[in-house]
């Protein structure tokens, strides 16, 4: 019985040992047999994968009956067989083509798969795809290849210059989840309170990220809560890390506007080694500084008079304000874009402790600073009668030497992220654990300013009317946020059809409100930009916890289903609990594949949106007010009744069709549908009393926003001495809408105001482009010239600016435009390449008209409306600061205003 016992279990160890035994292997380029290091390496149908090491080699737990799958950016995949090869030499094929079949592991817990094979839908795009838009940061580059995606910079810059706020799908930042190799990024420590796209949220700062250290993009269109948590309503990116050990490169890059002004200059370094036999380290050091842009209109005495003027003579007359004008046409104002330095550091690194075990880490610091203006206080608005040391703080000490001023505002931006971790391998069980940290402080300067308080008659910060004792330069303090998380997790391949997948995430968070110095915020503050008072400031915390487990079943090979539920535990406001399931069918022999997916997603506010808390100065009809922003813990939240924030819930419907009719030529068209229920808003400044301008955090709407994308791609098509590509992509928004109506508190109906109006409304849902085409052409010969156009349409995009408030019928409508890009590389040599790209080629800058919202003619609402408001001439003034912000209005709009720019690009590799 004994022999018969070990009998059996010698044959059962024989078995198991011939149905899955270690294979290894190399990977290298077919043109030069030259290892290619960071390739995937996945048995076909499984969750079981690896990447292959410094020297292009892998191990990885196979039966003979498998099939490896071997992926990598620029190159063709390629599937081999195991059969009874114990060691295997696969050499790839470099390909313009082969973005479509690598492995990626956003939208899934389980199987690994290639986007073509997904039953989501996902974008890649390499570091070639991102320069090649000569776009000089990372978010930027997205802005011209990814058509759901929409950034811009906003016209009035104070804090949001050090970053703009950027969107998937109309959704906002704060609705798309930031991961860096599949860990989540931080927030932002900054939220956008001006009268712009994104106002009330914050997201990541993704153009921190030097683009020189990015080896792909993934982005899933798609809500994933289920699967990351919190913020993946709209979607996910996944920015991966380049992880090449084969040398270093070296950019050079400059530039310029078509003006001759915002003067680019930055080096890059990438540099790649490995460490030891088993481990790699690739970093990239990068250093730019771009110079102001200026893009001021010219300035409507009219309108000027019609705000500041008045009968004292050598100050506010027609006359004076005339003569100003005659010196300065745009009134001295400085708009555009700002001037920046910046200086970025990331890490990414990685060494196989064992067969079983390895270990990985990436890092990053960011430094930026940037320079710009508040608007200039001409002497008229500001004037030397109201505030007589005016003349020699800012003059000679005559009031004709008094020519007003303009407050400069520098912020100092410092970012950083983290990760380190660990991946095991044990019968089968793959686990994944990390710790991640990351952070955001922004510090503020104000200079050339001056408090301007006055209490009982008497200025605060004044001996006498002519003698002015404050500071001109201030610190309104700062901001901070910094975040710790901990993931594991867990998949396994159950058989060769199903996957299972569990894991855990818990993270804690601190946003920190930095009290400025006592000059800057006591009475009025520093003039353009009030500092923080300390009874708004300190540190605010809070953690959370949560836990999914999902599946993956091939159901048959043509037919899967993917399913995850998330529960979610925060320590400040309750509970979430969300699902995902999707599937995928593919017909014709793979040449087609339907996809869709249904889920629950939510989003946690930030702690940004519930405890900020400040005084703010915007535009309104009539000039610069100052208004207060009142945090949902605060005694007057208290007093007006305003409800605690609570968590945006969402429901997703996604479906879809893939087309690979060919290798060359591939398509997906894809519906979404995207419905939000207690929508976070910063709403509008409620007046509840001469003075009393409040402005509150509240879950005030429901929306709901659908649209279809559309991505197309024929390759390879054979054009002289070279190749052509084709490339179409699109957005179209079919419907962002609000759902029922608005919830105002009761304190704000009773004033027959509402905390969601016209403006924030536009804001919101039609401030971006109602459509988005990008349509490209890339040529390459077999030598060494390239060359690319890139045409991107920018649709209609419609605001409500406050300053139409006595003419509810009209709106700013942004026409449709077409921005054309060039782009041409030389390689002089194997070590040596040059990029030149023109950016808006032919100079097309936003354009806007007044509309109608009631079938009401444009002059028949202007004549019927009351007051000065009652002229074309006079909105136009209310709507662009009297011209200083002529071609964006005070709001924004939906394309850059700069026009043509140019970057030349040297890279050198050694």
């Amino acid at each position: 019985m004994t022999k018969l016992k070990l009998l059996l279990t010698s044959a059962f160890c024989l078995v198991v040992f011939a149905a899955q035994s270690q294979v290894s292997g190399v990977v290298v380029s077919a043109a030069d047999n030259s290892p290619l290091q960071g390739a995937s390496v996945v048995v076909a149908g499984s969750t079981t994968g690896t990447k292959t090491d410094a020297a292009g080699k892998f191990s990885i737990d196979a039966k003979s009956s498998d099939k490896l799958t071997v992926t990598m950016v620029g190159y063709e995949s390629t599937t081999v067989s195991v059969g009874d090869n114990a060691s295997l030499t696969i050499a790839l094929q470099q390909s313009t083509a082969a973005l479509s079949e690598v492995t990626v592991s956003v939208g899934s817990r389980n199987t690994m798969r290639t986007i073509t094979d997904a039953p989501l839908p996902i974008d890649i795009f390499s570091a070639k795809d991102l320069a090649s838009t000569g776009q000089i940061t990372f978010d930027k580059a997205l802005q011209y290849r990814v058509p759901s995606f929409n950034t811009v910079q906003t016209p009035v810059n104070d804090a949001t210059s050090l970053l703009d706020p950027y969107e998937i799908r109309n959704m906002g930042p704060s609705r798309t989840l930031i991961l860096i190799n599949g860990k989540r990024k931080n927030l932002s420590s900054l939220v956008y309170v001006q009268t712009s796209p994104g106002r009330g949220e914050t997201g990541a700062d993704i153009s921190a990220i030097p683009t020189d250290a990015i080896e792909r993009v993934e982005i899933l269109r798609d809500g994933a809560s289920a699967q990351y948590g919190s913020d993946a309503i709209a979607g996910v990116m996944n920015i991966i890390l380049k992880k090449s050990t084969g040398g270093s490169s070296l950019n050079i890059r400059t530039g310029a506007t078509g003006k001759g002004d915002g003067e680019n200059f930055g080096i890059s370094l990438n540099n790649g080694t490995t460490v030891g036999e088993k481990g790699f380290v690739n970093y990239t050091v990068d250093f730019s500084k771009t110079a102001l842009a200026n893009r001021p209109g010219t300035v409507s005495a009219v309108g000027e008079a019609n705000y500041w003027g008045g009968s004292t003579v050598g100050v506010n007359t027609m006359s004076d304000i005339q003569a100003f004008l005659a010196k300065k046409p745009d009134a001295g104002n400085i708009n555009g874009s700002p001037e920046t330095a910046a200086a970025k550091f990331l890490i990414n690194g990685g060494y196989d402790v064992s067969a079983n075990t390895k270990m990985y880490y990436n890092a990053a610091y960011v430094y930026k600073k940037v320079n710009s203006y508040a608007n200039y206080r001409t002497p008229y608005w500001r004037t030397a009668t109201a505030f007589p040391y005016l003349k020699t703080l800012f003059g000679n000490g005559s009031l004709a030497s008094y020519q007003g001023y303009v407050p400069t505002f520098q912020g100092e931006l410092n970012d950083f992220n983290a990760t380190v971790g660990f991946k095991f391998t044990n019968n089968g069980w793959n686990t994944d654990a990390s710790i991640t940290t990351g952070g955001n402080q922004q510090n503020y300067t104000v200079g050339s300013s001056h408090n301007r308080t006055s209490s009982g008659g008497s200025l605060l910060y004044a001996t006498n009317p002519n003698v002015y004792t404050g500071p001109v330069s201030f610190n309104p303090g700062g901001v901070g946020f910094t975040h710790y998380v901990g993931n594991i997790d867990v998949n396994k391949a159950v058989s060769d059809n199903l996957s299972i997948s569990f894991g855990s995430e818990v993270r804690s968070e601190v946003f920190e409100v930095r009290a400025g110095d006592e000059a800057s915020y006591v009475g009025v503050g520093a003039d353009s930009y009030q500092g923080n008072d300390p009874a708004n400031s300190g540190k605010f915390n809070r953690y959370n916890i949560g836990y999914y487990a999902g599946f993956s079943a091939d159901l048959s090979k043509d037919f899967m289903i993917e399913g995850t539920a998330r529960y979610e535990d925060y320590s400040d406001f309750g509970n979430a609990s969300v699902w995902k399931i999707s599937s995928r069918y593919k017909l014709a022999e793979d040449k087609v594949v339907l996809r869709g997916s249904a889920s629950t997603g939510f989003r946690a506010p930030t702690l940004h949106q519930i405890y900020t808390q400040k005084v703010q100065s915007s535009f309104g009809g009539g000039g610069i007010q100052l208004e207060g922003i009142s945090n949902n813990v605060s005694a007057a939240a208290r007093l007006y009744g305003v409800p605690s924030l609570k968590a945006e819930k969402s429901t997703n419907i996604t479906f879809g069709l893939g087309l690979k009719l060919t290798k060359q030529f591939s398509a997906t068209v894809d519906y979404y549908s995207i419905n939000v229920k207690d929508r976070i808003v910063l709403g509008d400044r409620i007046t509840y009393s001469p003075g009393n301008i409040q402005s509150f955090f509240t879950n005030s709407i429901d929306t709901k926003t659908s649209g279809v994308d559309v991505v197309a791609n024929y390759r390879d098509i054979k054009f002289g001495a070279g190749k052509l590509a084709v490339n179409y992509s699109a957005n179209f928004t079919l419907k962002n809408e609000l759902d029922g109506a608005v919830r105002n508190i009761a304190s704000v109906a009773a004033l027959g105001q509402s905390v969601f109006g016209k403006t924030q409304e536009a804001l919101l849902l039609s401030s971006r482009p109602k459509f988005k085409h990008i349509v490209g052409l890339d040529y390459s010969t077999s030598g060494k010239w390239g060359f690319s156009v890139n045409n991107t349409v920018f649709g209609p995009a419609t605001f409500r600016n406050a300053d139409l408030y006595d003419n509810k019928n009209l709106a700013v409508e942004f026409l449709t435009k077409v921005v054309t890009d060039l782009g041409i590389t030389y390689k002089a040599n194997s070590k040596m390449s040059l990029a030149l790209n023109v950016n808006n080629l032919l100079n097309v800058l936003p354009e806007w008209k007044l509309v109608s919202t009631n079938g009401q003619s444009v002059a028949s609402i202007l004549t019927a409306a009351a007051g000065s408001y009652g002229t074309m001439v006079n909105q136009i003034n209310d709507l662009t600061f009297n011209g200083r912000y002529s071609q964006m209005t005070y709001d924004g709009s939906h394309f850059s205003q700069l026009g043509l720019m140019w970057n030349l690009t040297v890279n050198y590799k050694f």
